[in-house]
């Protein structure tokens, strides 16, 4: 495709809503033979073709879109609803645009599927956060999904992937995600998408620190910009100016190009918060520290509100050097908490990311081994085969079977790192936010993944496996059931099952455990709040037993008594003591959460629930017993 064919299909469009705009009045025949028209229309070769106009054009036109469809907002027409949710995004409406792209309606396997899955995505990575691994697998997911099925849009899905790995600071793939891209693009020697790859370019030059190379892009773009036209991205070069100005330590000429770029986007009112971050920058590098604190302070406002209430990092640093130029130490100080807390927060979402990359392509090639392995002995049976026919089937079968296990392996491995993070509004969410941090604690998830690294590393197989099959079990258990209310009492018993077996595994021969019914109890039909034992046994595990000259036992009974349910844990520790003050702080906050529950699930609609603690101790016994009591709900 070239600029003609991108002007042919516009003029398409200009017709189109020449056409509409100038029919005053409409018979019901002609205003019915107009929706059938917008209703069976191709729109995908305009959506194409509006990578090419510039950011005022482009807004034009969705409105202008958006204006044609608005009789169809509500149909089964999938372009009204994406042209209604690229209006939403323009205005800074992003729950609403995300509500259009979920209306859009069509084949799981169609162009129209693509474009709502390319819509969703780019609201989730919208935001210049880094991209958690949830989101990054789905992102690899739809580009491997778009390129088997040859779709139109896979280049736009090599962008997302390309802008996302840039914001993780993977350079390299980003790179190369983003010469996917361009080669790929329909328009690819149009000026505006020319105009993109210079700016790609300089972006990763300037992360690279190669002042030469940036200096070098950004001319090419400047002149670009100028033959077509576009005043943005010739401001935006502006902004490059400074950056290159700045690394070559001519700071005056640093600030008044950062003065230039600023002042056009509040003229033209599109301002984002990188503009008064860098004229604040270039301001502190001039020795203009009480000037430069405003602009700061106003690119941390402007962050907080286009991601979140989250910013970046630099933006608290510069406010830091202002105060501590001006010998305001106290201030810069608490300037550099903040900036620490977002700095170690940013770090540690990039690590865990990289780290799930290093898992993935450690699982890859552990398959490939595996696979080249099979191969290998499946050449050795055939020579075999030819003398025994039974041997032959049997050492196929054993394939199968090998093959089997590992595809099952990898799909176990998948689905533990399909978590969400949780995010709510309201009491009962943050409880339950509350309720997992106090239920699987990041030392015991850290503490078992090194557990079975060391049963991989020793070649334990068996045990690795029985080991990850517990370990995933448990967190797709909890997982499923943390945003339901109850669970079946089966459900409860399975998880309580896969915690205990892994922390016997962690803690060997450390303690043994009983898990009693009553029999007059139906666990299928029984409904329980999910989670609601697990912390006391955790407790009993880490605090109880720990220090203890015997072997523990653990017993978790259930029985039901006059339209009740009631719990007991019991065990046969040290019991609490003024001595085990983690400990008792631990029993504190779990009590803390389950009485919240309680209160939520069942006090406050007027049912009867408590739970008491008794310490066995002071009466001369070992351990502590729990005893809960809830209404016994059937489903």
């Amino acid at each position: 495709m070239n600029g003609r064919f991108a002007s042919a299909v516009w003029g398409l469009l200009i017709s189109v809503l020449a056409v509409s705009c100038g029919e005053r009045t409409k018979t019901p025949d002609q205003e019915q033979r107009r929706a059938a028209t917008l209703q069976n229309r191709d729109y995908l070769p305009v959506i194409l073709a509006m990578d090419t106009l510039s950011f005022a054009d482009y807004r034009k036109a969705i409105y202008r879109e958006d204006s044609l469809l608005r009789h169809q907002a509500d149909s089964a027409n999938p372009y009204a609803h994406f042209f209604r949710a690229r209006r939403y995004v323009l205005e800074n409406q992003f729950d609403s645009a995300r509500m259009e792209y979920e209306k859009m309606a069509g084949d799981s396997t169609g162009e129209i599927a693509q474009l709502k899955r390319y819509g969703l995505l780019a609201l989730d990575t919208r935001s210049g956060r880094v991209v958690d691994g949830v989101v990054m697998d789905r992102l690899l997911s739809s580009v491997k999904t778009a390129e088997r099925l040859h779709s139109k849009l896979t280049y736009k899905f090599y962008d997302l992937v390309a802008r996302s790995y840039y914001q993780n600071e993977n350079e390299k793939e980003s790179l190369d995600y983003s010469a996917r891209y361009f080669k790929h693009h329909p328009y690819q020697s149009h000026p505006v998408i020319q105009q993109r790859y210079y700016d790609i370019s300089f972006l990763l030059s300037a992360r690279m620190g190669d002042a030469d190379k940036m200096a070098d892009f950004n001319s090419k773009a400047r002149r670009l910009a100028e033959h077509i036209g576009d005043s943005l991205a010739i401001a935006r070069t502006f902004d490059n100016d400074a950056q290159i100005y700045a690394k070559r330590g001519q700071f005056d000429k640093t600030l008044a190009s950062s003065r230039l770029y600023y002042e056009y986007l509040k003229r033209t009112n599109n301002m984002n918060e990188t503009a008064p971050n860098n004229l604040g920058n270039s301001l502190l590098k001039n020795n203009l520290p009480d000037s430069a604190i405003p602009y700061f302070r106003e690119a941390i406002a402007l962050s907080q509100k286009n991601s979140g209430g989250l910013m970046h990092p630099s933006y608290l640093k510069g406010l830091v050097e202002s105060y501590k130029k001006k010998k305001d130490y106290e201030f810069a100080l608490e300037m550099i908490d903040s900036a620490y807390g977002v700095e170690i927060k940013r770090i540690r979402e990039i690590e865990a990311v990289r780290i799930a990359d290093i898992e993935k392509k450690y699982e890859a090639e552990k398959k490939d081994q595996s696979i080249a392995e099979l191969n290998s002995r499946n050449t050795l049976n055939e020579k075999i085969i030819r003398q025994q026919r039974w041997t032959l089937v049997l050492a196929f079968l054993v394939f199968v079977g090998v093959l089997s296990f590992f595809y099952f392996m990898h799909q176990q491995y998948r689905l533990t790192e399909k978590n969400k993070l949780l995010q709510s509004e309201n009491r009962r969410l943050n409880m339950e936010h509350k309720l997992l941090q106090a239920q699987l604690n990041p030392h015991f998830i850290f503490n078992s993944v090194a557990n079975l690294q060391s049963l991989i590393a020793t070649g334990d197989t068996k045990e690795s496996v029985r080991y990850l099959s517990a370990f995933s079990g448990l967190l797709r258990n909890v997982l499923e059931q943390s945003r339901r209310d109850f669970i079946s009492l089966e459900e409860e018993i399975v998880s309580l099952e896969h915690y205990l077996q892994l922390q016997q595994m962690r803690f060997a021969g450390l303690f043994d455990y009983r898990i009693s019914v009553a029999e007059q109890l139906h666990q299928d039909d029984l409904l329980i709040p999910p989670m609601l034992v697990q912390p006391f046994v955790e407790n009993a595990i880490e605090h109880g037993f720990r220090n203890i000259g015997y072997k523990g036992l653990l017993s978790v009974s259930f029985r039901s008594e006059n339209g009740r349910m009631l719990i007991t844990v019991d065990d046969n520790g040290t019991g609490l003591g003024a001595k085990v003050v983690n400990g008792q702080k631990k029993q504190s906050l779990a009590g803390t959460i389950l009485k919240e529950r309680l209160d939520v699930l069942f006090n406050s609609r007027g049912q009867e629930a408590k739970f008491e603690i008794e310490n066995k101790k002071e009466n001369g016994r070992h351990g502590v017993t729990v005893h809960i009591v809830i209404p016994a709900i059937k489903d």
